[in-house]
């Protein structure tokens, strides 16, 4: 922990810190286009579709998970700065303990109501039986699934950089060999896919715990994970929920926006829907690279905002932005050049590679706005401004994207509904700014200047 939280170079502690982070999410996204793959190999509408529709709920368990694990993440990296490492190591075991009976509860329910749950995500008789299929093995796997994907945020936090980047790796590996055994070798087909995700978060979580007694066999005073030394601190509890359910909203309110783009994609038909479906893929790349960088930068932000080093944490920021707007104007440009090649990959058919290159490039120019508006958003989150984050989530994915699709599909049909996104991202550029600026180092330590 102090190795990288006390690194007095700056920006070599940003990349030790940021790029695990981004090599865990670029297999995360890996991972999502194998299991598609696989499926889409047996051929089975039906099949396809069950997953697809299952997406939201794998989604939803997932962010419950953020909520304890992005959230003590941001209060544990602030009590490091400030030196209380025993309130630290305590607000780590209520996280942990917390994932571990939300993941119990979501089991419980989850198979209780398996049939309405499925019927609630448009499953039809169709394909009602592959979505409970599906459905069934990943409440299985619920609490693995949130302790894996909450124990990633809460091990950076606590300087176990290297240990969260292996055990999401080695989930993501475990996942992608099963997948091609389950679905290609014993044909299992949909059940073989959520078997395979749920046996890969099993792996994850039983790695962390792994490394979770050594730390504490090893006497690390930011570890506790004894059951006795569990404690649902109310005030403790209220930081962490309050701080980590923005954080949680992101994916949800990406995945309800992405509905709404969806639906006016489909009145321009398949086609069009098909060509935006790889474009997006593709776009992913810089987008979850982003979300990586910054997501892995935020302890480091409360670290020097526990600690009260204005000039540190001032410093981090405006180098972590020049990171991620590097990042984005490098995958601008090769997405531009290349985006004839890159739709190749994944299409054969003339018409249909023609216009997914052409959303790509529509696409690919919001890369670098990723750099402000990710690291303002996970700024305001290493700071416990719940409140802040809150906005800017709601702003991307309600309040302006939704009426933007509207309004840009009325005036530039297609062609509109696409660059949305980045219309979008281009007015929330100019708000992250104007907010980081109100809320900067300087006038959040020193108010009366």
């Amino acid at each position: 922990m102090s190795n990288v939280f006390e690194e007095k170079n700056i920006p070599k502690a940003i990349l030790r810190i940021g790029i695990p982070a981004m090599l865990g999410q670029l297999t995360t996204l890996i991972y999502n286009l194998a299991d598609t793959y696989f499926v889409a190999l047996t051929k089975v509408p039906a099949q396809i579709a069950a997953v697809t529709l299952c997406v939201p709920a794998l989604i939803i368990i997932m962010s419950i998970a953020c909520v304890f694990g992005m959230g003590a993440s941001s209060v544990i990296a602030r009590q490091i700065g400030e030196g209380r490492k025993e309130e630290s190591a305590r607000c780590f075991n209520f996280s942990t303990y917390a994932m571990i009976f939300s993941g119990i509860l979501v089991l419980v329910l989850g198979l209780l109501l398996l049939h309405p749950i499925a019927s609630v995500l448009g499953a039809d008789r169709e394909n009602m039986e592959y979505t409970c299929d599906y459905l069934r093995w990943i409440f299985i796997g619920a609490p693995a699934i949130m302790l894996a994907n909450g124990l990633v945020h809460s091990f950076r936090s606590a300087g176990l950089i290297k240990e969260a980047t292996i055990g999401l790796a080695l989930g993501n590996a475990v996942n992608i060999v099963l997948d091609w055994v389950f679905i290609v070798l014993m044909r299992m087909g949909t059940k073989g896919a959520a078997m395979a995700t749920s046996i890969g978060f099993i792996c994850a979580a039983l790695y962390y715990i792994g490394c979770l007694c050594i730390q504490e066999k090893r006497e690390n005073e930011l570890i506790s994970i004894s059951p006795k030394k569990f404690t649902a601190d109310r005030v403790m509890a209220g930081k962490v929920i309050r701080i980590g359910i923005p954080g949680a909203l992101i994916t949800v309110l990406m995945s309800i926006a992405n509905i709404v783009l969806n639906n006016y994609i489909g009145i321009y038909g398949s086609d069009a829907v098909a060509s935006y479906g790889i474009a997006y893929k593709i776009d992913m790349f810089p987008i979850m690279l982003s979300v990586g960088l910054s997501q892995g930068t935020a302890p480091l932000l409360g670290y020097y905002y526990g600690k009260n080093d204005e000039k540190n944490l001032a410093k981090a920021m405006r180098i972590a932005v020049i990171y991620g707007i590097t990042l984005g104007a490098v995958f601008t440009a090769v997405l531009f050049s290349g985006s004839r090649a890159f739709a190749g990959i994944f299409l054969s058919d003339e018409a249909l590679i023609v216009q997914t290159a052409w959303f790509l490039r529509l696409l690919c120019f919001h890369a670098p706005l990723l750099g402000i508006i990710n690291m303002v958003t996970s700024y305001f989150q290493a700071l416990g401004k719940a409140a802040n984050s809150l906005t800017i989530t709601l702003l991307r994915n309600v309040f302006l994207f939704i009426p933007g699709v509207a309004i840009l599909n009325l005036f530039f049909q297609l062609n509109g509904v696409i660059l949305t996104q980045l219309a979008v991202e281009g007015i929330l550029t100019v708000i992250c700014i104007v907010m980081y600026w109100r809320s900067s180092p300087k006038k959040l330590m020193n108010p009366s200047r």
